[in-house]
């Protein structure tokens, strides 16, 4: 197998792939569902958060909304089968999602196709929700930066699954209220005015303090006769703190959790919201996706923070690209032109002055899948489809994977 850039060549599974063209073609891929079609994975922070609770129902209560709108026809152009949403406010009993899919993605968008999934999942998240204590030292405990992850309100900034086949809820592990304390060797963030490692935050808040910004879900997609499990997150972004690094240090120790819970022997101390311990089983077929918010070479991260995950030995980092990112970087100059990484691997298009763009959106496979093509979906500027660049701040992440034995 020979791999170009962002691209794994599999000339024996072609035709079984339905390859599509060059990155940044605008062609509408084919509908799926044979049993030897590829199932594309994908995630996108759509930033549909709203800053008041309600107002992503109210938003989405009918078809009219402009940004919803733009967010949907990135899908429709793209047409994943299994979705990871970023940055959609966590409303119960999927009130948000079903007026999503009924007024936006279901509705034809600017000549895109409608697209229909049937499942969606959707969970609390720690997003707002209050610890206590003051965690940033700001002499307050009632802000966004005391809650077990920031937020304005409750499940502000949450996270959503669509898919076209079966999540078997029954089987669903959700991490959200996983103490940050019980990693062992945690990356706990250090007090820089005392001598004592590791000690911006006290043993009272480390008793109740989560290690998850927004929450870690393992979502076992039925892919026929098979099993994926769709391991999703959105790990805090490494700023907005001082140099006790709190967000970085947990930045950090958010991705390790993946990196530990997929490699057999490293995920023993882990336990889910309902009290059953250990990592994914041996042999488990799975894809990780999320906004990790950690690029491998440029950026505030902790160094060698996403490299816990794209160099565990069991995750495979096919690496999308698209001409489209490659292009702003050069356009758009500042930061981009001191970067060390390729901009054909961006996915995130951040102010020019600083950071500049990164890659900070994963979709990776593990070793027992097939990947085939991939893609981040970044329009030339020359495109028609370009004026789609401004949906987020982020662009969508896709990932073509034949799964054998469906």
């Amino acid at each position: 197998m020979t791999r170009a850039r962002g691209l794994l060549l599999l000339p024996a599974l072609a035709v079984v792939a339905g390859v599509l063209g060059a990155p940044g073609a605008q062609a509408v891929p084919a509908e799926r569902g044979d049993r030897h079609d590829p199932v594309r994975f994908a995630t996108f922070n759509a930033s549909l958060n709203r800053a008041a609770e309600g107002q992503l129902v109210t938003d989405l209560s009918t078809p009219d909304n402009a940004q919803a709108r733009e967010v949907a026809e990135v899908i429709q152009r793209n047409r994943p089968d299994v979705l990871l949403v970023n940055e959609f406010d966590y409303v119960p009993d999927n009130v948000a999602a079903d007026l999503f899919r009924e007024n936006y993605l279901e509705r034809g968008q600017n000549g895109a196709r409608p697209i229909d999934y049937p499942y969606a999942f959707v969970a609390p998240s720690n997003t707002g929700v209050l610890t206590g204590f003051d965690l940033n030292r700001d002499g307050r405990t009632d802000t966004g930066d005391d809650a077990h992850g920031f937020g304005a309100f409750e499940g502000q900034f949450g996270m959503l699954v669509l898919s076209k086949h079966p999540i078997d809820t029954d089987a669903v592990r959700t991490f959200q209220k996983f103490r940050w304390a019980d990693m062992p060797d945690a990356m706990l963030p250090d007090d820089p005015a005392t001598s004592a490692p590791r000690d911006w935050y006290s043993p009272e808040i480390l008793d109740v303090l989560r290690l998850s910004s927004k929450s870690h879900w393992d979502l076992p997609i039925r892919v026929g006769r098979s099993t994926v499990h769709f391991l999703v997150s959105h790990p805090t972004p490494p700023t907005f703190d001082g140099a006790e690094d709190r967000n970085g240090t947990r930045n950090h120790d958010e991705i390790r959790f993946w990196a530990d819970y997929v490699t057999p022997g490293e995920g023993r101390y882990i336990y889910d919201d309902n009290g059953e311990h250990g990592g994914l089983a041996k042999g488990s077929r799975f894809v990780v996706a999320g906004d990790n918010n950690s690029d491998p070479h440029d950026g505030d991260s902790v160094p060698g923070a996403i490299q816990q995950l794209l160099n565990a030995p069991r995750v495979n980092d096919t690496q999308p690209g698209s001409v489209g990112g490659d292009l702003a970087a050069q356009e758009q100059g500042g930061a981009n032109l001191t970067h060390h990484g390729d901009p054909f691997f961006d996915t995130a298009d951040f102010n020019d002055e600083a950071p500049g763009n990164l890659r900070v959106d994963y979709v990776l496979p593990s070793r027992g899948l097939v990947p085939l093509r991939g893609e981040v979906f970044w329009p030339t500027s020359d495109s028609p489809l370009a004026r789609l660049n401004d949906a987020s701040d982020h662009h969508l992440v896709r990932q073509d994977i034949f799964v054998p034995g469906r």
